[in-house]
């Protein structure tokens, strides 16, 4: 009787279109298609343990899925966000009692791997060697640094990508014709769908469900642009504040303001307003980038990157961004120079290995009469009061320390003057070196 008031709930329009086959699955030729690494592991026969590593949406699961299905093997999944080591042992033991009693491998996928702490992914590994199970991992964040050594090290690593807008547009005609007949969209639909999608598949099917329930709630089975823009209810882009996405655009910012290409540095910029960035950090990074690339070719890049920030601090979101975003274009189409930069590092890394070396005599501070009488400060030579207020010939350094030639001015913005005066000054030490 119980049954009569049981409801069987409709599975999601991402579920009820997971591929049952290989060649079912939309995108990821570079993995999938003939002669290519997954399609050969397929082709081969035999499972091997592997991490398939990209953004959500992509096919992860469902290619683990696939694996099971091809070498007719027992599928165990775990979350990593829910398991712990209780639940590794309890499908260890499933997995041998399956071998047990039909002889059949099984393939543990785990979601999220990522998420596993070292001793849930070191409690893997005798099973994983022993080859009771082949184990898939699945994960959004670089598993170099998320997965321990020991673990990576037998596991091949597949690199998946966000789909393309094609590859979206043929998974929403596929909706459209299997699950979701008598609604239809014009082209400019399918852009706007595809560019919210941005490369996550489920979150395709995710909106397209959100608009099919919307048309029916309207009566309208023909969808254009406009009915999607006010029918769906968006967030973000995809980008993860801690993880690949943000350093991977972070770092195509950064590239492309040393690149000279205000344009890029614009948009890459504006993406990461987009997907959530704090604007704050990003004016930091936007200061250590005057410094880093544009230095002293242009000390005013310091000045516009700090200004911008305490414009942005007093202003805030969204007049503030403004502000910043005109701070990158003129780093992009500053001078630039790392030969700061480059001094700088030269000197911490020789100074952390060398020994301690006195400070010269001549140098020394004598604020005593004893200190007077040891020598300190004696024959020091008070620049201004030389020719062109250079002491020509004066040494600075530690005695026995020669001259390293740690900063190099380039010959680009203001440095090409500090590298003339440079040279101007050296000219006077060898004229004086020759009087000696």
């Amino acid at each position: 009787m119980s049954d009569l008031f049981k409801a069987t709930p409709r599975p999601p329009l991402a579920d009820a279109l997971r591929p049952q086959r290989l060649e079912d699955v939309i995108g990821q030729e570079h993995l999938l298609g003939p002669g290519k690494p997954l399609r050969l592991a397929f082709d081969s026969g035999k499972p091997h343990s592997m991490i398939l590593w990209g953004p959500p949406g992509v096919g992860k699961t469902t290619l683990a899925r696939l694996t099971a299905a091809a070498f007719g093997c027992e599928f165990i999944a775990l979350s990593a966000v829910m398991a712990g080591i209780k639940d590794i042992r309890a499908a260890m033991d499933h997995a041998q009692a399956v071998l047990d009693r039909e002889g059949r491998a099984t393939i543990l996928f785990i979601d999220e791997i990522h998420r596993f702490n070292k001793a849930q992914q070191d409690a893997l590994l005798p099973f994983v060697e022993s080859g009771l199970v082949t184990f898939i991992g699945a994960t959004t964040e670089n598993p170099s640094f998320e997965v321990n050594s020991a673990l990576l090290s037998r596991s091949q690593v597949y690199v998946l990508k966000a789909l393309e807008p094609a590859a979206l547009k043929a998974l929403a005609q596929r909706a459209l014709e299997r699950a979701l007949p008598g609604l239809s969209l014009d082209e400019s639909a399918f852009d706007v769908l595809t560019g919210y999608a941005d490369g996550d598949a489920r979150r395709l099917l995710n909106l397209l469900e959100q608009v099919a329930s919307a048309a029916q709630a309207s009566g309208r089975t023909q969808m254009d642009a406009a009915f999607l823009e006010n029918a769906l209810t968006l967030s973000a882009r995809r980008f993860d504040k801690g993880g690949d996405y943000f350093y991977d655009q972070i770092s195509a910012l950064h590239k492309s303001v040393r690149g000279s290409h205000p344009d890029a540095a614009l948009y890459w910029f504006c993406r990461m307003l987009d997907g959530g960035a704090d604007p704050l950090y990003l004016a930091r990074r936007i200061i250590r980038m005057a410094w880093e690339d544009i230095g002293l070719a242009d000390p005013r890049a310091a000045q516009v990157a700090n200004e911008a920030t305490q414009t942005y601090e007093r202003l805030g979101s969204p007049e503030g961004e403004l502000a910043l975003g005109q701070a990158v274009i003129y780093m992009a189409v500053a001078p630039k120079s790392n030969a700061g930069y480059n001094a700088y590092n030269a000197a911490r890394a020789f100074v952390s290995q060398d020994q301690s070396r006195e400070v010269p005599v001549h140098l020394r501070n004598a604020p005593t009469r004893l200190m007077k009488e040891l020598g300190y400060g004696h024959a020091y030579r008070y620049a201004h009061d030389e020719p062109h207020a250079y002491a020509a010939g004066e040494t600075y350094l530690p005695e026995g320390l020669a001259e390293p030639g740690w900063y190099r001015p380039t010959e680009r913005g203001l440095e090409q003057k500090i590298g003339e005066k440079l040279a101007f000054l050296r000219s006077l030490d060898e004229a004086a070196k020759k009087k000696k």
